[in-house]
């Protein structure tokens, strides 16, 4: 039943939302390639996260103007309102962007996509936890399938003599897997505050972008004043080894954001999966094009159980018996 309404919510896309998902295939696959390619060792992460943040900002009010919800804000807007649908999950999303930034740089492209899908099993936890929103079997069966895949990746290429990325195994542990899980975590927990926010305070995903960005943005530069990444702006200015290619993952990552949410609303979740697995065998094809590196022995074993995880987890929803006699 869940998989001929997946068929049939696949069937109807139309050519906009076909070229949003490629779109997002493209720069799911490609983001962590162009990171490390595009952001130098010496660019403070707190500066490009910041960047980031103002982009997604000036995308999320371009959109809301054009479809013509920026008008009636001012009447509806207020800031308890917004601090409370969107001010915890600003903070933890600011601090998970950073991880994300630390990670990419002790990572290879494919293992850091692959343990980044863990946040599919925090979030199906913190959901859980918060809104009481239940699995089938077959998706619990799949989140213990991703597990596994995350088990195997971390221990393999933490303990790993050699590591594919070329970086010794205590600083891809420490610098890598570590920090791409805890943000995994923080990932699962802001999506469900998001997911609530979104069902019980009713607000649009694009208000709750430029919220979080700018909430997000003032947690960020608070942190600067102790922070290391602080220090580091007062000596050396906010831009410091940025160049031109920098903004390109910036921008990219903030586009990444505003891609999903129409993906999300035009096709739900059947759609947003096939862009998930489509993604990852394209950073693996992109790994190799361009950095010359084949999969770890590792990935090549984790991989396939990813896909076949993400495939199941979309193929079968829960399905509420009660409402379903209803």
């Amino acid at each position: 039943m869940a998989a001929s309404n997946g068929a049939k919510s696949t069937s109807k896309m139309g050519p906009k939302v076909l070229f949003y998902s490629l779109l997002l295939t493209l720069q799911y696959g490609a983001q962590p390639l162009i990171s490390k390619r595009c952001i130098g060792k010496e660019v403070i992460v707190t500066s490009s996260v910041l960047t980031c943040e103002i982009v997604k900002v000036v995308c999320a009010l371009i959109l809301m103007a054009r479809d013509g919800s920026l008008k009636g804000l001012a009447k509806e807007w207020t800031l308890m309102g917004s601090l409370t649908a969107s001010g915890l999950p600003a903070a933890i999303y600011a601090l998970q962007n950073s991880l994300l930034q630390i990670s990419y740089r002790s990572l290879d492209s494919l293992s850091f996509s692959i343990l980044n899908q863990t946040k599919i099993f925090f979030t199906a936890f913190f959901t859980f936890i918060i809104l009481r929103q239940k699995q089938s079997v077959q998706q619990i069966g799949a989140l213990c399938l991703l597990i596994m895949a995350a088990v195997l990746l971390s221990v393999g290429e933490g303990s790993n003599k050699t590591s594919s990325s070329g970086i010794n195994p205590e600083q891809v542990l420490f610098s890598g897997i570590i920090p791409v899980l805890v943000a995994s975590v923080l990932s699962g927990l802001a999506s469900s505050l998001c997911q609530w926010a979104s069902q019980v305070k009713k607000h649009s995903s694009y208000l709750m972008t430029v919220e979080m960005s700018i909430v997000g943005s003032l947690c960020m530069l608070a942190s600067t004043l102790k922070s290391p990444d602080g220090e580091a702006i007062k000596r050396h200015g906010f831009f410091h080894g940025w160049t031109a290619l920098t903004l390109v993952p910036v921008i990219s990552n903030a586009l990444g954001g505003i891609l999903v949410g129409l993906v999300t609303s035009h096709a739900g979740g059947v759609r947003k999966g096939f862009v998930i697995v489509s993604a990852l065998l394209v950073t693996a094809l992109l790994q190799f094009a361009f950095e010359g590196k084949p999969p770890s022995s590792y990935c090549l074993v984790s991989l396939p159980l990813v896909i076949s995880s993400i495939s199941l987890y979309q193929k079968y929803p829960y399905l509420d018996k009660k409402k379903k006699k209803v």
